[in-house]
């Protein structure tokens, strides 16, 4: 049986994919990868380890077989996946940081609520050149008068002459054009689209943002797993030590006290994992809530590997990319923009506006019953006809007689009440058109109390403002660039002296084991080499994710990828 004291982090660098306890015996189960799975289903009952879901990665030191373990765990994954799951929205068996950071891109509801913005930005740049065509509008209306007796100031429709008049129906149309025109209204579009381009960079704030995130709760994943794996060593080589205390104990050459040590180090280490494996459970739950699932015990394995490498990047060259790619710097950029047309349009106050309105409109009227207007029909023709009879009266008595007029001509007859009814039928389209109407005007603006020149200075306060605030945004960025190098350098050093202090500390736990095993030192040296193996490997793995943090906000900070994971 090989000795756990030999195993390392650094020698294997592997890491579990997550860990949970069975409730029934207290033991490690490492079936937190399938929470559908009872605890224990897939865990070896002498080894109390599932021999599934415990995924090794050796990273830097035989890719191949990481590939090759990579592989079998997602060929194991979907065998065992429920029937129908490949057509659920889950998270990747395998998932690696491009597709996390992909799928928080799709769904992470704050993303998507400020990617709204961008349709309204969208609108305004429509709405905008709208306003640069006329208003067109077109309106009408129905109504209805009842019948009985109207009155007209102090006389009533029966004293003029119009009783009994019947109920009406009454239509009208109108159409009208109306054409605005200043400089607001031309420098309008500009703006519009000015104020998208700011509005689409502030959303490219908000997604590298997310990015930052993401990785960074991803790289807190990888670290947990592997604090879990340095927790299940301290637990075997705790186990080991117990063993080999109690095989002393049986022979005379160690105490009980000594086995009660080692029994009490086994406890701890149990205590532990647990404490690791919780932490673990909530980097994946956070990061699978940056994610945008509801599901938040989805199974998946982090599979991107992260390397150690030196930093070589050069200072200025990260800044001149900042200067380009900064999501800070963008917006401000794009919001600079979009204040130099308020300047301009706060300045467009002074300029004349064009006034158009044309306007037709057209009615009609019809009566519920025709029987009075024929009836005044039929009064002016016998008004008319005793008018031509008198006037031929009086041409007959003259000297020299007239000839006289055929009256009979004058006579109301049926055609003249189908006329009648016939123009009583124009409701409600027959309209009749009244004259159309058009007007234009120019205004000059001359005196408003003061008010342009203040908006124009208020415009440009605020553009200077941008201005200042840019300079400074590029000042803080040459900063931020050269502390955030200097820490990623930092770190790198601080991981390759934590390796070294990790080597020597395997060596010295080793030595320890075995003048323990002959009996050369007691149990409490022991004990103390165990304590700084287990300080070296947790500080190990805390500086070498500490340089993979300080890297990760390096790129946010020049706001594009500096490396490939």
């Amino acid at each position: 049986v090989k000795n756990p004291a030999t195993s390392s982090v650094a020698s294997h660098d592997e890491y579990v994919a997550a860990q949970q306890t069975a409730p029934e015996t207290g033991s490690p189960c490492l079936a937190y990868e399938w929470p559908a799975m009872p605890c224990g289903t897939w865990v070896n009952a002498r080894t109390g380890r599932s021999p599934i879901l415990r995924v090794t990665n050796l990273r830097r030191r035989f890719p191949l077989l990481t590939r090759s373990l990579q592989f079998r765990a997602f060929a194991m994954a979907l065998f065992l996946l429920p029937r129908g799951a490949a057509a659920q929205d889950i998270v990747p068996i395998t998932l690696t940081l491009e597709e996390a950071i992909e799928i928080a891109r799709q769904d992470n509801p704050g993303l998507r609520a400020a990617r709204n913005d961008e349709a309204i930005a969208n609108w305004n740049v429509r709405s905008a050149y709208g306003g640069l065509f006329p208003s067109v509008s077109v309106g009408g209306g129905i109504s209805w008068q009842g019948s009985g007796e109207q009155q007209f100031g102090s006389l009533t429709a029966e004293q003029l002459g119009f009783a009994n008049q019947p109920s009406f129906l009454f239509s009208n149309y109108n159409l009208s054009l109306s054409y605005d025109i200043n400089g607001r209204t031309l420098m309008a579009p500009g703006q519009a689209k000015a104020s998208r381009v700011a509005t689409r960079a502030q959303v490219a704030g908000s997604e590298a943002d997310l990015v930052l995130q993401v990785t960074l709760g991803y790289i807190d994943v990888l670290r947990q797993a592997e604090q879990l794996l340095v927790s299940e060593q301290q637990r075997d080589r705790a186990a080991f030590n117990f063993d080999l205390a109690q095989a002393r104990l049986a022979v005379g050459t160690a105490t009980g006290v000594d086995v009660g040590q080692a029994e009490v180090s086994v406890g701890r280490a149990e205590v532990t994992i647990l404490q690791t494996a919780n932490l673990l459970e909530t980097a994946r739950i956070r990061l699978l809530q940056l994610m945008g699932f509801d599901d938040l015990y989805s199974p998946f394995v982090p599979t991107t590997p992260f390397a150690l490498s030196e930093p070589t990047w050069d200072r200025e060259e990260l800044y001149q990319l900042g200067l380009e790619s900064n999501p800070n710097l963008r917006s401000l950029r794009a919001n600079r923009s979009s204040s130099s047309y308020s300047v301009n349009i706060a300045k467009s106050a002074y300029f004349p506006s064009l006034n158009l309105r044309a306007s037709t409109s057209g009615f009609t009227r019809q009566a519920s019953s025709t029987a009075l207007s024929v009836q005044q029909g039929e009064l002016q023709a016998l008004g008319s006809i005793q008018n031509c009879l008198f006037t031929n009266d009086l041409y007959s008595r003259l000297a020299d007689p007239l000839p006289p007029q055929d009256c009979s001509q004058m006579a109301f007859t049926d055609e003249d009440a189908q006329q009648i009814r016939s123009a009583n039928r124009g409701f409600p389209f027959d309209f009749t058109g009244q004259p159309p109407q058009l007007s234009l005007s120019i205004n000059f603006p001359i005196f408003q109390g003061l008010n342009r020149q203040r908006q124009v200075s208020e415009a440009q306060v605020q553009l200077e403002d941008i201005d200042l605030n840019l300079r400074e945004q590029e000042l803080a960025l040459r900063a931020n660039i050269a502390t955030s190098l200097a820490t990623v350098r930092a770190a790198y050093q601080a991981a390759l002296i934590e390796e070294q202090n990790q080597a020597v500390a395997d060596e010295q736990l080793r030595l320890a084991t075995e003048r323990f095993r002959v009996g050369l030192a007691d149990f409490l040296e022991l004990l103390e080499a165990e304590t700084i193996k287990v300080e070296a490997d947790r500080l190990q793995i805390t500086a070498i994710y500490v340089y993979h943090d300080s890297i990760a906000n390096l790129e946010a900070v020049v706001g594009t990828s500096i490396r490939t994971p």
